[in-house]
């Protein structure tokens, strides 16, 4: 059996100038990641696995080595997933401890370690090293238990957080060798590479190793293996869920009917599962950032309790390869999209009912009200300019702008703007 030194060498081949991947750069999160790296904080970055976040990691050490100028040897990494790490007592203090007596670093050490939820209690042993003010700290976890309330109560005020999601519209074009237009000419004259591509991005996704992948069987040999591996280590293994099988039945079920309103109360009786189990197994898949639900909007919130929820998934190709699939999903895969995208951008979606419905209701700081139907067809029915409508008369002055996204179809009628989605993906949508 490997030493602990010796496993900690294998993952730090920059300790010895042996080269390493650092893969494709997402430059969105990297600048994000400079500016924190100026600070003195914790850099924490969250999101689903796979998502890329130990590439992050990668390309944070290399801006390091390169940019920053910080020494090889006083960049620690530790993949705690490692079981021979991660079941150890103390097992982070052990690996600094280990790294020190061993490398004997000189200076500010970086201390950076990758899917930290795995090493029990972490919160107190990362709060020590953080406490001896001699070492910087880049974090990443997949589960939102990584920002809990107890650990914001140990480390509040100390970190800067990194949302890290599957990739956008735009990296994944990138991922294609297509530079995403900035302007309205070089949209126009991209037009129909951009719309091909949506539609493949519709169906598998944007997490990052699948994209790379030629071959479809392999695409969702992939997506599978990334379910399994979330439904067992984020969900099952972290929450002691004795209850499989229930759980599968309810995760296939909410990936199937994503963008569907549901009650607690039909699923029961559809699949069996009391209401407290069902809340607490979609809260676990909430926590492992793979469902999230949206509530119905409204300022009063017993009337927002009362109402169905609806669910939708942080990936609608890890939806596709594990939920039975119909001939109008298009139109839910489009929906959803829309939903990652209005979260990606740290917005908190809500849906609206009425007589008609709206998809998504977003509220600015300034309270004002932003209302989005999602029609991904050419032709938009009454149906939705009706529910906008219905939506703006019931609040009035609060309402800013009234927006339908569309297959192709733009133009303005009265006070709703129709836009093509691929655009909407592609542009700045500060007012939305």
């Amino acid at each position: 059996m490997a030493t602990l030194f010796e496993l900690l060498a294998n993952q730090n081949p920059w300790w010895t100038g042996q080269p390493f991947e650092t893969g494709r750069e997402r430059q969105k999160y990297l600048a994000t990641i400079r500016r924190y790296l100026k600070t003195s904080e914790i850099i924490v970055l969250s999101g689903v696995r796979r998502s890329g976040k130990t590439t992050l990691l990668y390309q944070t050490i290399r801006l390091l080595i390169t940019t920053n100028k910080v020494p090889a040897k006083n960049i620690l990494f530790v993949n705690c997933d490692e079981p021979e790490i991660a079941g150890r007592k103390n097992a982070l203090l052990e690996a600094v401890d280990t790294y020190r007596r061993e490398v004997a670093a000189k200076g500010t050490i970086w201390l950076v370690f990758d899917e930290v939820q795995a090493v029990e209690n972490w919160e107190r042993e990362i709060k020590s090293l953080y406490d001896t003010k001699q070492c910087r700290i880049i974090l990443s976890g997949s589960s939102s238990y990584l920002l809990d309330s107890q650990v914001g109560n140990l480390l509040s005020g100390r970190y800067l957080a990194v949302p890290v999601f599957p990739l956008d519209f735009s990296e994944y074009l990138r991922f294609h060798a297509i530079t995403p237009p900035k302007d309205a000419a070089g949209r126009a004259a991209q037009k129909y590479a951009i719309t091909t591509h949506l539609r493949q991005y519709l169906r598998e996704g944007g997490f990052p190793i699948v994209v790379l992948q030629q071959d479809e069987r392999t695409r969702q040999d992939y997506l599978r293996a990334y379910y399994d591996s979330i439904v067992y280590r984020d969900i099952i293994r972290t929450n002691v869920v004795r209850n499989q099988k229930a759980l599968a039945g309810l995760l296939h079920y909410l990936f199937t009917n994503i963008a569907t309103p549901y009650s607690y109360r039909r699923i029961k009786e559809m699949l069996g599962i009391d209401p407290d189990t069902l809340r607490d197994y979609i809260h676990f898949a909430g926590m492992a950032k793979i469902l999230f639900e949206v509530q119905a909007f409204s300022y009063s919130l017993s009337a927002q309790a009362r109402q169905n929820k609806k669910i939708y998934c942080i990936d609608n190709g890890l939806r596709n390869a594990v939920s039975f699939r119909f001939s109008e999903d298009e139109g839910k895969l489009a929906e959803n999209l829309v939903f990652v995208e209005l979260m990606r951008s740290g917005r908190v979606p809500y849906y609206w009912k009425g007589d008609r419905e709206v998809d998504f209701v977003i509220k600015s700081t300034d309270n004002s009200l932003t209302a989005i139907n999602v029609c991904y067809s050419d032709s938009v029915p009454d149906r939705e300019y009706e529910g906008l409508r219905e939506f703006a008369g019931e609040f009035g002055g609060n309402v800013h702008r009234l927006i339908i996204l569309t297959k192709d179809y733009e133009a303005t009628e009265g006070t709703i703007t129709c836009i093509p989605l691929w655009k909407w993906l592609l542009r700045e949508r500060e007012d939305t």
